[in-house]
């Protein structure tokens, strides 16, 4: 995988911060009440897919207590959530003396934040259950399972990595950064530590617009830029099939190594696009152009065309038998895609006015017209 497209997987995995205000009711799956309610102790749950778990575990009569800062979105959390604020870097007194059932560390990217919980937590908690991500694979060239080999850490000591060192390496030491945060939480918790590796997490409330560009896009209409050939795979999975599946996977209380993405089948961009379409009652035209005049153009995967793996299709044929037969489950396409789009236009005009990925309408009108002067 070349470092630029594959530093910008990484970095929007990181990054998949957003508001659970959404004015969307979710479609909970199996809402019946869990047959042992558990005390669920989430780490984060104010982001993008924690908010969801929140929801669904509640539903399902969980007890739920959450540990955050108490600055990303306050106060949006329902009543019954028990809600203590602290800090991973060294504010962890409100978890101690405490005991839960099991943990979800949802925003976990250093190991010492692993670490310094475990450390707490241990003997307090039955069960670890850690967020990671396939960018822990050392090579998705040519897709991965959960057997493959993990990405190797080489900078200075890891446990003194900051999230600003990160980012200040253009998000290189992400994937191995959470490969080692994988080994902390099972080195604490053996024998009782569930990981699961999501791929390209999507839907309303997901502030990337990693896939929001594509409903937007296409419910504008008219003729629209598709990137390299119709059957190049792709996948994602929507923050609520993920979130609600790890509850499940708690309930039954599962160990191991899972990787979640989705959908269950092998999809094209193509029928990806021609749904969203569909979903949207869009007029739509597919104008597609190959990835090597796109590269010409300086037009890259993930960002500029978002979901697209360009050349780096491995990355798009990750095995995910493992959580299916564990009862991984995907709503409709069409379903996340006017979520989505439904929530994107309740943001505020400013936010809609400018996408954080894909092309802008010029860009778009400019690569179009220069491709069809080459073909003329």
């Amino acid at each position: 995988m070349t470092r630029t497209t594959r530093r910008y997987f990484i970095k929007v995995s990181a990054a998949a911060g957003g508001a659970f205000g959404l004015g969307i009711k979710s479609r909970i799956l199996f809402a019946e009440k869990a047959v042992t309610p558990l005390r669920i102790l989430i780490l984060g749950g104010t982001g993008f897919t924690g908010p969801y778990q929140v929801r669904y575990a509640l539903s399902r009569g969980h007890k739920v207590t959450t540990f955050n800062r108490g600055k990303t979105h306050p106060g949006e959390l329902p009543t019954e959530v028990e809600q203590l604020i602290g800090d991973r870097n060294g504010k962890l007194d409100a978890l101690k003396g405490r005991q839960w059932d099991v943990v979800i560390d949802n925003p976990t990217t250093l190991p010492a934040w692993v670490r310094d919980a475990a450390q707490i937590l241990k003997g307090n908690v039955e069960r670890y259950v850690f967020i990671s991500t396939i960018s822990v694979y050392a090579d998705t060239s040519n897709g991965v399972d959960e057997t493959a080999p993990l990405a190797q850490y080489d900078g200075p000591d890891p446990y003194k990595e900051t999230l600003e060192a990160m980012r200040a390496s253009g998000y290189k030491t992400y994937g191995p950064l959470k490969a080692l945060s994988e080994q902390e939480a099972e080195k604490w918790f053996p024998g009782k530590t569930l990981i699961i590796r999501p791929g390209l997490i999507v839907g309303p409330g997901d502030e990337t617009d990693r896939f929001t560009y594509w409903p937007v896009r296409i419910d504008r209409g008219g003729e629209v830029l598709a990137p390299g050939n119709s059957n190049d795979p792709v996948q994602f999975i929507d923050a609520r099939d993920l979130a609600e599946w790890t509850i499940r996977m708690v309930e039954n209380r599962e160990t191991g190594i899972y990787n979640a993405t989705g959908p269950a089948k092998p999809l094209g961009i193509g029928k990806m696009l021609d749904e969203i379409k569909d979903a949207l009652n869009s007029n739509a035209k597919f104008t597609w152009v190959p990835a090597n005049f796109l590269k010409q153009q300086s037009v890259e995967a993930w960002s500029n065309m978002p979901v697209w793996a360009g050349d780096e299709l491995g990355l798009a044929r990750t095995n995910i038998n493992r959580a299916l037969a564990k009862g991984l489950t995907f709503r409709l396409l069409a379903e996340t895609t006017r979520d989505t789009l439904a929530w994107f236009k309740s943001l505020p005009q400013a936010r809609q006015s400018k996408l954080r990925a894909g092309l802008a309408p010029e860009r778009e009108a400019e690569v179009l017209a220069a491709w069809k002067k080459k073909k003329a």
